[in-house]
């Protein structure tokens, strides 16, 4: 073992949680170094966020050229080119991945190093790069940032057969001459209109009965409408039995539902049935790191894993895999390590948008969760195209609900399904956040006409 380089803290992982925390760190004085064993950024940047919704709003673009007529606006023949929508991508994925690379290099105190992070001891970690001799670095504080990647079913067949993830698919040169996604959840949804929209056939194998299964089964239900209407074709309820190569250099994947068996043709499949957490490749046992049975780093409220020193943030420790959540986890350790606060995790609202075209804005809890929990509750409804707004812009699929407390009047959760759903949610959390009733929020004054403005009559139903 050569040198020992001794820190303050050590990050391992590049992620909307350890890149902020490595600048904070390090210009609060502490010696820190921040490894990652590819790209800065993590998966939002590279693989998530920054890259897809790039590729929806392409997508969208199609979709509104293809019904301009609608608006009294006569267009040429929609054509999309896959090499321009993918460069794009790269582009605007290359410019947030660098100027972050940037930022990082001009912070003083702050070590990058890149490659592959192992725990020797509890506060000692080997970094092997993959071209070079590997580092041996220790520190008081150890924060574990590596995230997840997407999960590969035990599906007969699947390792003999092309399969695309949700990192692979954005690098297609070409429009598939037919897309089957298997998986239901977030990721599927996304991509299965996106392609549709790009001009793919596309068919949807989810082996739950509703897409979806987080949310209510009106809101899966209205979502369901909206892909075949687009031209999805679903299978619910449908097991994937087996999948094969064929001649062509496609696939065929066999499925088993309440009708029958059916074997379903593909140019291409992609495989969206989950993410699984990045920790095999850090030797926790070394560290006395206990990972749960699905492979996460359990924490407590304050993000401390059962090893004095070492936290772990983002989608690595379980819950809620959203980017806005990892960052929120580097708050709350900045403001206890360096402001000191007593921040936890504790009862934070989770916000998130499923980036469908209208988009799907979730806030607090949905109306089956809140039932389960016995809560004395009211729902209150309104479709899209009893929004003004929303009919103007001829945008009017999908319908908003709230779930309200009858004890004290305060919501308790919305989902949004509709034209800038995540805007109009957003302004439905602040609401929560502020202790506004619903009374209350029904008798604001709203600019007309806009979109938040139907929050009045939401609450008035």
């Amino acid at each position: 073992m050569g040198r020992i380089r001794s820190y303050d803290a050590v990050i391992i992982g590049a992620g909307q949680a350890g890149v902020p925390l490595a600048q904070s760190l390090a210009q609060a004085g502490w010696r820190t170094a921040l490894a990652e064993r590819a790209h800065v950024g993590g998966t939002c940047i590279n693989e998530g966020c920054t890259p897809t919704k790039t590729m929806i709003a392409s997508a969208r673009i199609a979709y509104l050229a293809r019904r301009a007529s609608s608006y009294g606006i006569a267009v040429g023949e929609v054509s999309v080119d896959m090499v321009a929508v993918r460069q794009r991508k790269r582009d605007l994925v290359e410019s947030w991945r660098s100027g972050s690379e940037r930022r990082l290099a001009n912070t003083d105190n702050l070590d990058l190093l890149i490659g592959e992070a192992a725990f020797l001891e509890p506060h000692r970690i080997e970094i092997r790069p993959f071209d070079a001799t590997p580092i041996v670095v220790e520190a008081d504080h150890i924060f574990i940032n590596t995230g997840c990647r997407p999960a590969v079913p035990p599906l007969p067949g699947l390792d003999e057969v092309p399969y695309l993830t949700s990192t692979t698919i954005m690098e297609l040169d070409s429009i598939p001459e037919r897309l089957l996604i298997l998986g239901g959840g977030y990721v599927a949804v996304e991509f299965a209109q996106m392609f549709r929209r790009f001009g793919s056939p596309v068919t949807v194998v989810q082996r739950r009965e509703q897409l979806l299964p987080r949310e209510d089964t009106d809101v899966a239900q209205a979502v369901a409408a909206i892909l075949e209407e687009d031209g999805v074709d679903l299978f619910l309820d449908a097991d994937a039995r087996s999948v094969k190569e064929t001649a062509d250099g496609g696939v065929e994947l066999k499925i088993a539902n309440p009708t029958g068996a059916a074997s379903l043709a593909g140019s291409h499949l992609l495989v969206a049935t989950g993410r699984i957490p990045n920790t095999e490749a850090l030797n926790t046992e070394a560290a006395g790191l206990r990972v749960d049975e699905k492979g996460y780093l359990p924490v407590n409220e304050r993000l401390e894993t059962e090893v004095g020193g070492i936290y772990a943030l983002g989608d690595v420790k379980g819950g809620p895999a959203f980017t806005h959540i990892a960052y929120d986890d580097f708050r709350v350790v900045r403001a206890n390590l360096l402001e000191g606060g007593r921040a936890t995790t504790t009862d934070r609202l989770v916000p998130y948008v499923v980036f469908l075209d209208p988009q799907l804005g979730r806030v607090g809890l949905s109306e089956r969760e809140a039932r389960e929990q016995g809560l004395d509750l009211r729902v209150m409804e309104l479709p899209m195209d009893h929004v003004a707004r929303a009919l103007e812009i001829d945008e009017s699929r999908g319908f908003m609900k709230v779930i309200v407390d009858n004890a004290d009047d305060h919501i308790l959760g919305c989902a949004v399904l509709g034209v800038e759903g995540g805007e109009i949610m957003s302004a439905i959390q602040v609401a929560m956040m502020g202790g506004l009733t619903a009374s209350q929020l029904r008798q604001t004054v709203f600019a007309h006409p806009t979109l938040t403005e139907s929050l009045n009559n939401l609450l008035t139903g």
